[in-house]
């Protein structure tokens, strides 16, 4: 899901990389009032699991790879805006480190990934969940909430690759960058992350909160909201 330097135009890059700025210029005004220092650990932690999850690529038949994220999980800990910056650093580390992702790429790749997945994620968490602290209820809100939150940041990486043949071609009128449409690029990114990708991301995000859920239950944004990162 980390897109390439040449598969998206300035048309879409630049727009995006303002989007995330702006988003990440909120984060970083937000977590100076809402991230105690008992939370820095956990934010370094954060990203550490981001990075550590995200390097396991798996080739996909049609020439896409697909990974989790752990954004779904962050956000539920530690609250979404945090999520932000931290699967931000990660995202522009592995861009400008391990060439995975493009430069040229980042603002779009951190747009789907650390801005729009974890607001989802946290989004259908809280809606799922709704006032209920039942066990069943929460890991089914966990799930869904990470399964639906990747499967959006991969439906935007697919429509940012699929308007490309629409808005950047040459004199001939072939595509300049991403040459697939729409109704190639959303079957290719869509399905690979509604089933193999998506479950272990719902998984994942399930099992962890289980855990923190047991082990530090006051840690866990998601059930208190911002008080809890006041502490």
């Amino acid at each position: 899901m980390h897109i390439p330097d040449g598969y998206l135009g300035p048309q879409t890059y630049i727009p995006l990389y303002g989007v995330s700025v702006g988003f990440w210029a909120i984060a970083q005004k937000k977590l100076k009032k809402q991230l105690s220092l008992k939370h820095v650990p956990y934010l370094a932690m954060a990203a550490a699991f981001s990075f550590l999850i995200m390097m396991f690529n798996v080739p996909i038949p049609g020439g896409t790879t697909g990974h989790a994220v752990g954004a779904g999980i962050i956000a539920i800990l530690l609250g979404p805006w945090t999520a932000v910056l931290a699967v931000s650093v990660v995202l522009i580390i592995q861009a400008l480190l391990f060439g995975d992702g493009g430069i040229t790429a980042v603002g779009a790749n951190c747009f789907n990934m650390a801005v729009a997945m974890p607001f989802v994620s946290y989004g259908v968490f809280k809606l799922i969940k709704g006032k209920a602290r039942g066990e069943v209820r929460l890991a089914v809100a966990a799930f869904l909430s990470g399964y639906l939150g990747l499967v959006v940041a991969a439906l935007l990486t697919a429509v940012e690759f699929g308007i490309q043949p629409l808005i950047a071609t040459g004199a001939d009128g072939r595509p300049l960058y991403a040459p697939y449409p729409l109704s190639v690029a959303i079957p290719a990114m869509a399905l690979e992350h509604l089933f193999p990708f998506g479950i272990v991301e719902g998984l994942v995000t399930m099992l962890l909160l289980k855990y923190f859920l047991k082990h530090e239950p006051d840690l866990v944004y998601g059930l208190s909201g911002p008080s809890a990162a006041k502490s």
